[in-house]
């Protein structure tokens, strides 16, 4: 038998477009990607099994790099990212140089260096055209948009307030990054099956 919702929870929290940060860091603890933007609350579908591998496999490659050079912090979501006050995101993964650590806090992260967004469906439009402006705006200082569905990533980087693109990878490309500048990961073994 299904139950009917229940509006009194509901009624407990703000209404679409009415959401503050307090309210959000008010949240009860999950795994779901809950995202605020203009004072309402976002909810990304579910990943995939293939974002899920995807996300790992960067992980693993990017925090490995960073670990062996002492280069600064790799997180994953869920940790929420406060680009600026009432805006804020849960990239697939972030890393902040050493020198900025002090943007790590607790409940979240201040502008981080680099973010890593892993398209999904449904996220896409959001990925490629709302999170490349907030990002831009942020001044982080580099993106990557991977998209595993067609096994290729962009990498573009800021200057002068802008993002550039550095590369288009795919294939049997090496993909490079500004900010990481001597990184080079095989984009085998980010999209390989089995």
């Amino acid at each position: 038998m299904k139950g009917n919702l229940t509006i009194e929870v509901a009624e407990l929290f703000p209404r679409q477009g009415e959401w503050t940060e307090e309210a959000y860091f008010s949240l009860p603890d999950t795994n779901r990607i809950v995202e605020l933007s203009e004072g309402r609350l976002i909810m990304a579908p579910m990943p995939t099994y293939r974002h899920q591998e995807t996300v790992k496999r960067l992980f693993k490659l990017i925090d490995k790099y960073v670990e062996e050079r002492k280069l600064g912090v790799v997180e994953f979501a869920p940790y929420p990212v406060r680009l600026w006050e009432g805006k804020i995101r849960e990239p697939d993964i972030l890393f902040v140089l050493k020198e900025n650590k002090w943007k790590i806090h607790e409940r979240y992260c201040e502008v981080p260096d680099l973010v890593v967004e892993v398209i999904s469906s449904g996220t896409e439009k959001v990925d490629k055209e709302e999170k490349f402006k907030e990002y831009e705006k942020a001044g982080v200082k580099e993106y990557w948009i991977c998209d595993p569905d067609k096994k290729e990533i962009f990498v573009y980087y800021l200057e002068e307030g802008k993002y550039k693109l550095l590369g288009h990878f795919k294939g049997e490309d090496r993909l490079r990054s500004k900010l990481l500048c001597d990184l080079e990961i095989d984009l085998k073994e980010i999209f390989y099956e089995g």
